[in-house]
């Protein structure tokens, strides 16, 4: 089978893009990726999951106007071009198409060649971007390029005319099937990693008398709640349990977050802000945290999804703290892998943070989430079903 995956961001990386394509290849089909090229990379590059096929730069523009030419809109000749291209070229037999950004341009390009186009949402995408204006961290523009009432009229547009649709979360299935969508269109695979991460993950010691350290992995955006971690790390250490947050990753809200940690008396010894990492990097330092973090706001857009730094936690064996937005809060408490915390609520989440400073406790967490990654939480059962759903679709449109 030839595959036409469609990704609106640099690459790479993305982990659930590299996934997707290196699970389509080993299974023997032919991966060609369309992706963004604001790095100015290579435009077509043989990587051992996929060929890729970047987009074009136009450096008569200069470099900040030819980026803004590949700004991932769906009504974006030059997406709609080198997508068209491509499948051409590749004499792709689907398109795979990750998130709404992208989808209706997939779904043209679709019926142009007369091949099914298989939607990969990620993200509950007008959801995510309500929650930016609810929190009044979207910038102008966005009322533009970002509009939430727009991106749900295109979801509702994508989602009559999408011939199949790869979900996360069954919470995000229910959703979709609450707006008409048949269940028979809709397939579960989850953001899980490959079996092979709990080998390269050691089981975490959990040692008594030491400090509690804490790690969250991701972007910095209030969203996903780092403020309120931040507020009860210090109400923690306050109370004398001798807690540490490290914070890998970054955004553009990363100086409001800092600015916030020394407001709250918490210095280096207290919180670390890493930035970004390389992944190997990111894997040393995970081995030698506790507990991982996920303070998410618990709104409709994290209601419905699922990160994958819950499953590299239950994988590196370390206890999970997670606010009650309902896919991980259910992941949590099922798998009885750490502690829920009403999310926005600092002394909840502190008294949370309380319950995880007993090591017995932490170590059955950690051994109760390396089990279940290994039983269930796992890429290759979700591998499974995802190969299972583009070959339908294939052989449906071919038997048609």
């Amino acid at each position: 089978m030839r595959v036409c995956k469609i990704w609106d961001g640099e690459y790479p990386w993305d982990v659930r893009v590299e996934k997707v394509a290196r699970s389509l290849t080993d299974a023997g089909h032919e991966v060609h990726l369309v992706a963004r090229n604001r790095e100015h990379r290579p435009e077509r590059e043989r990587l051992p999951e996929a060929d890729v096929h970047r987009l074009k730069p136009w450096p008569m523009l200069g470099k900040r106007l030819s980026d803004a030419t590949m700004f991932p809109a769906f009504f974006n000749p030059r997406w709609l071009s080198a997508i068209t291209t491509t499948a051409r070229a590749s004499r792709a037999q689907v398109l795979l198409v990750r998130d709404l950004p992208l989808a209706p341009t997939a779904i043209w390009v679709g019926r142009r060649l007369g091949i099914p186009v298989v939607l990969d949402m990620a993200e509950n995408y007008p959801a995510m971007l309500r929650g930016r204006v609810a929190l009044g961290v979207h910038h102008p523009a966005d009322i533009f390029l970002r509009n939430a009432m727009a991106a749900e009229a295109v979801e509702r547009w994508v989602l009559a005319r999408i011939d199949h649709v790869l979900v996360v979360v069954e919470e995000s299935r229910d959703r979709l099937r609450a707006l008409g969508v048949e269940g028979n269109r809709i397939t579960v695979v989850s953001n899980t990693p490959s079996l092979s991460r709990l080998e390269e993950l050691a089981p975490k010691t959990h040692a008594e008398n030491t400090l509690l350290e804490l790690i969250y992995l991701g972007l910095l955006e209030a969203p996903r709640g780092i403020g309120v971690m931040l507020e009860a790390l210090a109400r923690s250490r306050q109370s004398g349990i001798p807690a540490r947050l490290t914070i890998l990753g970054d955004g553009r809200e990363r100086p409001v977050f800092q600015e916030r940690a020394r407001e709250l008396g918490l210095d280096d010894s207290a919180v670390r802000f890493l930035g970004r990492v390389p992944y190997v990097e990111a894997v040393r330092i995970l081995q030698t945290a506790d507990v991982g973090v996920i303070p998410h706001v618990a709104s409709d857009h994290w209601n419905t999804t699922i990160p994958n730094k819950l499953f590299d936690y239950m994988a590196g064996g370390l206890a999970v703290l997670t606010s009650d937005a309902k896919p991980a809060a259910r992941v949590v408490r099922e798998a009885g892998v750490g502690v829920v915390f009403r999310d926005t609520d600092p002394a909840d989440c502190a008294a949370a943070i309380k319950r995880l400073a007993d090591t017995d406790f932490r170590t059955r967490c950690g051994a109760n989430g390396r089990s279940a990654v290994a039983s269930r939480y796992n890429w290759e059962k979700d591998a499974g079903l995802m190969l299972e759903a583009v070959n339908r679709v294939v052989a449906e449109r071919a038997a048609a």
